[in-house]
């Protein structure tokens, strides 16, 4: 979009915008003067500046209406909106706002990847379950546009309309899994209503485990959800019985599921850089831990994502220490650029002292609104930067804010974030990075982490005390997650020296008991990600610190119980570089001099074995272990106790020994008479 956009057209908004016009554009690359009613007595304007070429308009509250202008003149020339009016202008320091302007324009410009999107379909095949008092007036309502059984857990007194058209059943669900238009249940109890008879209505034998499918289930039981973090559960339905207001609420959305929708898909997920296991020793569970949905679950050596019951909260993402789980609205590498320009831009417009306001796109979003509207608005400072979810945040894009310049970072967490159980993503990355700025010397309070959805609350925090500036060389933040974030580091603190991170923290070493360890290179083969090096040359295990994930493949792996893990981070150069863990001198074979292993392994093994175990109980047989593998195949079938010994081989036959053979065996000839 950025190439082609050829006017920006700027709105006092009735004239509720004191900024100076002059500095409104100059701020604004492609503006030509301020208007003050684009949205309604100046439409003509916008239909005129279509008519010349592409254009965003300075309002993002009358999106919708200028899309609409676009349509009816049946123009592509709308390229979007961008909003510097609740953003910056609708402040207490809105004539200062001109470089956060140019930032919020410079993010416009700037257009992302989309993500994939995937077809859900449903049918109307709709369960309604609870008690009969709520649940057949529910059912009889849905069964007009859906296809529906009622299913209740009580059978006293129950009528039904003279012509219900809904199936009806009793049981109660035991479980439940899938999504909107794939549901699977598991029902106890299940019993069919037998619909002949006079009188009360009769049920056939109950029995537990029964299975079936429905696309949407509504339920009115009261009980515990079916499902965690229901409320992001697409088709999953449910009110409490006892409020008829909350119940009827439920039918418009009921009937609205049938058809085909798109559905975004939110992670990618890249299988080949998963370390949640090898060999069957278990690695990395951070994804499988923050995941409120369940739509994540362990798949051999990775773990599977469930698109379908995935609902985008980017938990998994924040905390994958791989880049494995890459969450897609929008991509990491994007969301950096993305602030990277905005920053520049506030940077080239004259702007100083830089701060980052990370907010979603719902809450965060109002709540900017209605401090712009009723409060004190933002600071000329802050510059906002809208997410899909402000739990996708991980501890890379902070360090890149502060890496790129910015003095302090602000994350704005809803209520329902707490509410719904999805805060230990945010909890862990934000006191990452507090021990990542503590550690760097700058101050872990200089990540704020403002809760609630208070408008003032939100100012309140943001209008205190302004950290100073940090004084360093602004850096691009290209690469993966981990190294935008030792890229930032490296920016903060040239001459850094290692410092602790907190436990389970996807940074650190490996450390080594060498007393214990005999260098049998089993953690060398089971890193997922090469960290831990073996030496073609020589016994030695070596270690690449920049690789570590801290996934605890190798402490598991380990036989002699040797490996320890130690969160920390180490920004230096030499964190890049393999290291020696352990080493050793090479055993050389006492028969033909040829190095075989570790001199030290062998020994441990004749001091454990050497007379002690039948194979080795002599002198001749200990001997072996001190040899080479093709020395050692030797001497054992050399041995006179060889298990495999078969006796002397018999000596070749020749064709003379088939001849005299013959002869000796010969049947005389009978003669005959004439």
């Amino acid at each position: 979009m950025a190439g082609n956009i050829t006017k920006i057209l700027l709105c006092d908004c009735e004239g509720s915008i004191l900024t100076d016009p002059e500095a409104m554009c100059a701020a604004c690359p492609g503006a030509e003067g301020v208007h003050s009613s684009l949205c309604r007595l100046e439409t003509d304007v916008l239909a005129n500046a279509m008519a010349e070429g592409p254009v965003v308009v300075a309002c993002s509250q009358e999106e919708r209406r200028f899309a609409e202008i676009a349509d009816d003149l049946e123009s592509d020339a709308f390229a979007g909106a961008v909003d510097i009016r609740d953003r910056a202008l609708w402040s207490d320091e809105g004539a200062e706002a001109a470089p956060k302007i140019a930032a919020l324009v410079a993010e416009t410009m700037r257009a992302g990847r989309a993500a994939g999107t995937v077809d859900v379909e449903s049918e109307g095949v709709c369960l309604v379950y609870g008690a009969s008092a709520v649940v057949l007036p529910m059912a009889e309502t849905l069964s007009r546009s859906l296809t529906v059984t009622a299913m209740v857990t009580d059978v006293d007194d129950l009528i039904l309309p003279w012509n219900a058209t809904f199936e009806v059943m009793r049981g109660t669900i035991r479980n439940a899994s899938g999504t909107m238009g794939a549901f699977e249940i598991v029902v106890d109890g299940l019993a069919p209503m037998i619909p002949g008879g006079r009188g009360a209505l009769a049920f056939g034998e109950p029995r537990d485990g029964g299975k079936s499918g429905c696309d949407v289930i509504v339920d009115l039981s009261g009980k515990s959800a079916l499902f965690p973090a229901h409320g992001k559960r697409d088709g999953y339905l449910r009110a409490d019985p006892g409020d008829p207001l909350a119940v009827a609420a439920l039918v418009p959305q009921a009937m609205e599921m049938v058809g085909t929708f798109e559905k975004t898909l939110y992670v990618n997920f890249h299988a080949d850089l998963c370390a949640h296991s090898r060999s069957g020793q278990p690695g990395c569970t951070r994804c499988l831990d923050v995941c409120p949905t369940g739509a994540i679950t362990p798949a051999g050596e990775t773990v599977k994502i469930d698109p379908l019951v995935c609902a985008g909260c980017g938990g998994c993402s924040a905390v994958c220490p791989s880049g494995a789980a890459e969450y897609a609205l929008p991509l990491p590498d994007d969301a950096r650029m993305r602030m990277e320009a905005m920053l520049t831009a506030y940077g080239e417009a004259g702007g100083t002292a830089p701060r980052i306001l990370i907010h979603d796109e719902r809450e965060g979003r109002g709540v900017i609104a209605m401090a712009a509207r009723h409060g004190r608005g933002l600071p000329a400072t802050v510059i906002p930067f809208a997410v899909n979810e402000v739990t996708q945040v991980g501890h890379d894009l902070i360090m890149a804010a502060f890496g790129m310049g910015a003095g302090q970072v602000t994350i704005h967490m809803p209520t329902r974030i707490r509410r719904e159980g999805e805060a230990d993503a945010l909890d862990g990355q934000a006191g990452l990075v507090r021990a990542m700025l503590d550690g760097t010397g700058i101050g872990g309070d200089r990540l704020i982490v403002v809760e609630g959805d208070d408008p003032d609350a939100l100012t309140d925090a943001l209008y205190g005390e302004t950290p100073t500036v940090l004084d360093h060389e602004p850096i691009s933040p290209v690469g993966d997650k981990r190294t935008a974030t030792r890229l930032s580091i490296a920016a903060l603190v040239p001459e850094g020296e290692v410092f602790a991170l907190p436990d389970g923290a996807p940074y650190g070493e490996v450390r080594v008991n060498e007393s214990a360890c005999t260098l049998c290179l089993a953690c060398v083969s089971q890193c997922p990600v090469g960290a831990l090096l073996d030496n073609p040359d020589k016994p030695q295990l070596r270690f690449r610190e920049s690789a570590c994930l801290q996934c605890g493949i190798c402490e598991n792996t380990c036989p002699e119980n040797a490996i320890t893990l130690a969160a920390r981070f180490d920004p230096s150069n030499a964190a890049r570089e393999p290291r020696v863990l352990h080493e050793d001198e090479p055993a050389l074979c006492v028969e033909c001099s040829r190095p075989f292993g570790s001199r030290g392994t062998v020994e441990r093994i004749i001091e454990k074995l050497g007379g002690e175990h039948w194979m080795f109980d002599n002198p001749e047989r200990t001997r072996v272990i001190r040899m080479c593998d093709d020395c050692r195949v030797n001497a054992v079938f050399r041995q006179s106790d060889n298990p495999f010994q078969m006796g002397d081989r018999p000596s070749v036959r020749t064709t003379q020994d088939y001849l005299d053979a013959d002869n000796e065996n010969a049947i005389p000839k009978r003669k005959f008479d004439a």
